[in-house]
């Protein structure tokens, strides 16, 4: 497939996806054109949030210069989802009184994935090698669920505190509004912007990290730059979708496969099939038969990792028994 062809059916699937995801809906004028604004905010932060993630995987897969890597392998996904799981039980406890409550989780997951981007930073300082780098995001990613399991065990009593925290962890974007988007669209414009900046100085990285430094790129710099930026991509997707499970590793894999490893070649097709691929799901988690709406997170998933299998098998020609 080349890269106008990829362009063009990317393009009509993302538009298709947005407008089933908006659908005209039937009866009075009035609370037709709510319902519509409701839906038409409800398929962008979709689509952001695919995006963002699609994008913060491209970053990752060049950085660690390996396709299976995945933004939230730096602990940040993980830290912004507590975030936000701390400031619901906040809020629920009368801790954090804001003007607009329902922007809790938002100002949460933004606080928590710069406050695991400072701890990576000050833990690891970018100076050291990128085992050392997966090492303390794998850690980070461990205590920050384990931190969040904690809320939901120890808040059984309340209810619709734990159902809330429980269900941002699965990934929704039903509760996405005008204002999340507005706080979470900065944060994936400056991280796309970013990942179009790294483009070249990650193509020189792949023939080897001692290769770039003789070709007078500052392999340091390029890291510190890299997890701001995938941190950046990845605050923006939780503050509007929770965490939403495999886009940010399949979706870019499979462009990269496509178009080959030029990075300038791989962030806008990967934005637009990550937002595709994440409107998608989440009409199909609207469309499922059940007596609540399945998590976005969890459609994501169960879609996201037989593809992911399915490519894994293709390239190495089937698994070792």
């Amino acid at each position: 497939m080349s890269r106008r062809s990829l362009g063009l059916s990317v393009g009509f699937g993302l538009a298709l996806a947005l407008l089933l995801g908006i659908s005209v809906a039937t009866g009075q004028a009035e609370s037709r054109v709510e319902i519509v604004e409701l839906r038409a905010i409800r398929a962008i932060a979709a689509a952001l949030s695919g995006a963002s993630l699609a994008v913060g995987g491209v970053l990752a897969q060049g950085l660690f210069r390996n396709p299976l890597a995945s933004p939230s392998i730096l602990g940040t996904t993980a830290g912004a989802t507590l975030g936000a799981q701390l400031a619901i039980w906040a809020t629920g406890l009368g801790v954090l009184q804001l003007a607009e409550p329902e922007l809790a989780s938002t100002f949460g997951a933004l606080a928590g994935a710069a406050a695991s981007l400072a701890v990576l930073l000050a833990l690891f300082g970018l100076g050291g090698d990128l085992i050392a780098l997966l090492l303390t995001g794998f850690v980070l990613s461990a205590f920050f669920l384990s931190f969040g399991g904690l809320l939901i065990a120890t808040h059984h009593d309340r209810w619709e505190m734990g159902r809330a925290i429980a269900a941002f962890s699965l990934g929704s974007v039903g509760g996405a509004g005008r204002n999340h988007l507005w706080m979470a669209i900065p944060w994936a414009l400056a991280g796309t912007a970013g990942a179009a900046w790294l483009s070249k100085p990650l193509d020189v990285m792949l023939s080897g990290e001692a290769e770039a430094r003789s070709l007078g790129v500052d392999v340091r710099r390029v890291r510190r730059w890299s997890v701001v930026w995938i941190s950046a991509l990845v605050a923006s997707a939780v503050t509007l979708g929770g965490n939403i499970a495999f886009v940010g590793l399949v979706v870019p894999h499979i462009v990269r496969r496509i178009l080959g490893p030029s990075h300038g070649s791989l962030w806008f097709p990967s934005a637009a099939l990550g937002a595709t691929f994440v409107v998608g799901c989440d009409l199909l988690a609207r469309s499922l038969p059940s007596t609540g709406e399945v998590p976005l997170g969890v459609i994501t998933g169960l879609i996201g990792a037989p593809v992911f299998l399915m490519l894994l098998h293709k390239e190495r020609g089937g698994f070792d028994v």
